[in-house]
């Protein structure tokens, strides 16, 4: 079934149309520019090292992390009572998307032994500060969530 434009949302530009173009174009030309630019400087960004990790990711995530996520995902539909049920699939999302964009800084990956300026965070503990922060906002959420409704008094 096509979608039609009663199924957009509201402010949602036409596929295709002049929004979708100016988007493409001007996100194609900073693919462009973030090659040239590993190109051009390939004695500090080691491309081919660029290109195993972009590869690797894209294969790592399509045929492990994202079956996981969605598994898990399903599972706590499952699991979880309905009233938890979006709160904790939120968490564990943002968890998740935290995590993955994390791995490269918690491994070191680009950190030179002769430039201590490069990656110079503890990002370890980072990463546990957000994930912590998460969970913690998500608990509250939760918190709030449980406490019974109090009703007014009818008159």
């Amino acid at each position: 079934m096509t979608p039609t434009a009663s199924d957009r949302p509201e402010g949602a530009s036409e596929p295709g149309g002049p929004a979708f173009w100016v988007g493409a174009v001007v996100g194609w030309g900073v693919i462009v520019a973030g090659i040239v630019g590993l190109l051009s400087q390939s004695g500090q960004t080691r491309p081919s090292d660029a290109a195993r990790w972009v590869l690797g990711a894209a294969v790592l995530h399509d045929l492990v992390l994202a079956p996981v996520v969605i598994g898990i995902g399903l599972l706590l539909t499952k699991a979880a009572p309905r009233r938890w049920r979006a709160v904790v699939q939120g968490a564990f999302v943002i968890t998740a998307m935290v995590s993955l964009f994390s791995i490269p800084f918690v491994r070191g990956y680009g950190r030179i032994a002769n430039n201590p300026s490069l990656l110079p965070g503890n990002y370890a503990t980072g990463l546990l500060t957000v994930l912590a922060v998460v969970w913690a906002g998500a608990a509250v959420i939760l918190v709030v969530r449980l406490r019974p409704l109090r009703r007014r008094p009818t008159r």
